[in-house]
């Protein structure tokens, strides 16, 4: 394709909305809010691809520290797929990210594409979708997040992620329709779980636990707030078999999947205490 015409370049804030709107038609069912918590992940990592000043692509390449990056909102307008485009400002997306690891959660149909630039498949997410609502009786080791020095949450976190990430994690939990809680155990955080409104209903994550226990009084604790009529989503690594039960116990139905992929290595994260993913787009 040669089309001098089209330009890739940084997003502006306001144009981040436009990447949210476009996964929503995709079927991704975005937060709400979540455009301005990306944004605070890495404000130089969100590009948009305009062809005579017309935007028709978008991709993130969010950079966390200079060793970890995560590509997500790669979207082509239907109108323009199957003509280079995508593939002009995948490359961008790359190249910003040079020299990182660097993860993705892509459609599992994807998988063969993404194993051409050398990423490997680690585990697969899945999404399952239940119901709020459920015992009014929260577990007294439950509190508000709020309520937890922030240096505790992001002590806690770290393990979790493969890059500290301050910026995000600030925003993610303390933003408008969320309700974010944590577990306590022996005057110590033993997990946290975040519930944000979606498009559709309701998602859940991250949801990080110490015991299966943990998980399960959290998710409960989560979703009892939310009406039994609203849609409930939780994705989970495949690799977890107690959060598969989880899902189980509490009738929820897979509804999608990713293929989690990474450029150089799969990093050593601690996936049987992890329940639940905070995004797919910035990981």
């Amino acid at each position: 394709m040669e089309n001098n015409n089209y330009v890739i370049r940084t997003m502006h804030r306001e144009e981040v909305a436009l990447a949210i709107n476009w996964a929503a038609k995709e079927g991704w069912n975005p937060g709400v809010n979540d455009a301005e918590c990306y944004y605070h992940a890495d404000p130089n990592g969100f590009l948009i691809g305009l062809l005579d000043n017309e935007p028709i692509a978008t991709i993130s390449a969010v950079k966390y520290g200079e060793s970890f990056g995560f590509l997500g909102f790669y979207i082509v307008h239907p109108s323009y797929r199957g003509k280079g485009y995508g593939l002009k400002i995948w490359e961008a997306g790359i190249n910003y990210l040079k020299g990182c690891n660097i993860g993705l959660d892509g459609v599992v149909e994807q998988q063969e594409n993404y194993k051409k630039y050398g990423f490997q498949l680690a585990y697969r997410n899945i999404r399952f979708e239940g119901l709020g609502g459920g015992s009014s009786t929260i577990q007294s080791n439950i509190v508000d997040l709020s309520t937890v020095p922030f240096a505790t949450i992001e002590q806690y976190s770290r393990p979790f992620f493969p890059a500290k990430r301050t910026m995000f994690l600030k925003s993610w939990i303390n933003q408008s329709d969320c309700n974010a809680l944590g577990a306590v155990q022996n005057d110590s955080l033993a997990g946290y779980g975040v519930i944000r409104k979606a498009l559709s209903g309701y998602k859940v994550g991250p949801l990080f636990a110490n015991t299966p226990e943990i998980a399960d009084d959290l998710f409960l604790a989560l979703k009892q707030g939310i009406e039994p009529s609203q849609p409930v989503y939780l994705d989970i690594p495949e690799v977890n078999q107690e959060a598969l039960k989880l899902a189980k116990r509490y009738n929820m139905q897979s509804v999608f999947e990713t293929a989690r992929m990474y450029s150089i290595k799969t990093p050593d994260l601690p996936l049987d205490r992890f329940y639940g993913v905070a995004s797919f787009e910035v990981g």
